[in-house]
């Protein structure tokens, strides 16, 4: 476990270095354009190119050595980012640079992170595998509330250079780590052993058909992919901002979703065993939407929606820690790969046309449909209040009703109780 610990320390700081990049990109981006859907670009161009990769890349991963091929992935991303960093010291910089690096990171990363995911498996003992999960969890909360700080002020001192700088001072950390400090017993795969590639991708794909139970579960998660895409990713923000009229308030609901997510994985990482992974999951996923998405709805006050981002986020890292579990119990060794890059694959498949849809739903749709003042809209604004922000607001209840359902049914359905069995 204490190998786990130190490569997992390695990654939470790269992460961070690469999360302070997207930030100050996308603020530089708004700055240039002065257009949200430009900066929606930037990350629909990542998960399309993640998304599209995500089929092919995880039987690479089975076959090859897991660790050469996340340092790889990594350097790749690395010189991606140096190359936006040296347009900008020749004047070339444009937003252009920013959506093909972005597309080549995703690619990038649909190679990283199913090998990440092995590695862990791999170092992990059997009995340890629930505060690992839960760990990793925890390491992407404490990046949401790390990032915005440490990148607006690196960003205020000298724009995207020093803060890609330090992006890159994280990779090298993360690099020293894991070729000096974590060794790994690489499974050996003979060449006779070696199928077609196509028909061990096909393999896969026959896997997840014959655990029903855990493909019925990547749709669940699917969803509320989708759901945080329209409201949490791009409408939160916006709707905070036009009812309070104040970013103090929005940066007080960000802060507390923030630290609930890192209370949510502290505990997650210390939780039984004994727990139902199949039932904490589900359960989760639905408390996160009815006091998360549907508080967030009806609040007007910031207390109410700090108290909302505190609910939304607490479930969290349950649902993403009980969910990778379930897939360590459940997926042969020599499989993992391509089937934890399927499960990317599979959720994150609607993050695009969310991205996309969002801003346009809240600006096209909801907004205008508030102030239209017919029987409906008036029944809303007993709910949600009336004013900018009001058709955002109803977003987010649309959102709890969608998330609670799935979350039930899911809990409800016959192939993934089962996952349990194991």
């Amino acid at each position: 476990m204490n190998k786990f610990i130190v490569f997992w320390l390695s990654q939470c700081v790269s992460q961070l270095g690469s999360a302070m990049t997207t930030f100050a990109l996308n603020l530089w981006t708004y700055e240039q354009t002065g257009s949200a859907m430009s900066v929606s670009l930037l990350s629909f161009f990542y998960f399309i190119s993640y998304v599209i990769a995500g089929i092919f890349t995880g039987t690479f991963v089975d076959r090859h050595n897991k660790k050469l091929t996340a340092l790889i992935s990594d350097s790749v991303c690395a010189l991606g980012t140096l190359s936006i960093l040296a347009a900008a010291v020749f004047g070339e910089f444009q937003v252009w640079h920013i959506c093909a690096v972005n597309a080549l990171t995703g690619f990038m990363n649909a190679f990283q992170q199913p090998a990440s995911a092995v590695l862990v498996r791999q170092f992990v003992p059997k009995d340890k595998i629930d505060k690992a999960a839960g760990l990793n969890a925890l390491s992407e909360h404490i990046v949401n509330v790390l990032c915005p700080v440490l990148a607006a002020m690196l960003y205020a001192v000298n724009g995207t250079g020093l803060v890609i700088a330090a992006d890159i001072a994280t990779f090298l950390f993360a690099v020293v780590v894991l070729v000096f400090f974590v060794k790994v017993p690489e499974q050996k795969t003979t060449v006779s052993d070696k199928k077609p590639f196509f028909s061990e991708m096909y393999g896969g794909m026959l896997f997840l058909k014959k655990e029903k139970g855990l493909f019925k579960l990547m749709l669940m998660m699917s969803v509320i992919m989708f759901t945080t895409m329209l409201t949490y990713q791009n409408t939160l923000s916006p709707m905070i901002l036009a009812r309070s009229k104040s970013s103090a308030v929005l940066g007080a609901v960000n802060a507390f979703i923030g630290v609930g997510g890192i209370f949510g994985g502290i505990i997650a990482s210390l939780k039984s065993k004994s727990v139902s992974n199949v039932k904490l999951i589900c359960l989760c996923s639905a408390f996160s939407f009815v006091f998360g998405d549907f508080l967030m709805g009806i609040g007007q006050n910031a207390v109410v929606w700090c108290i909302a981002g505190v609910a939304s986020s607490l479930p969290v890292p349950f649902i993403t820690a009980g969910q990778n579990v379930l897939m360590y119990e459940h997926i042969p060794k020599e499989i993992q790969g391509r089937v934890f890059s399927f499960r990317n694959t599979i959720q994150n498949c609607l993050i695009p046309i969310g991205i996309l849809c969002g801003g346009f739903l809240a600006d096209n749709v909801f907004e205008p449909f508030m102030k239209t003042g017919n029987a409906v809209s008036d029944a809303l604004k007993l709910l949600v209040g009336n004013g900018d922000g009001s058709g955002m607001a109803v977003m987010f209840l649309l959102t709890s009703v969608i998330g609670f359902t799935v979350s039930m049914a899911s809990l409800k359905s016959r192939d993934i109780r089962k996952l349990n069995d194991k």
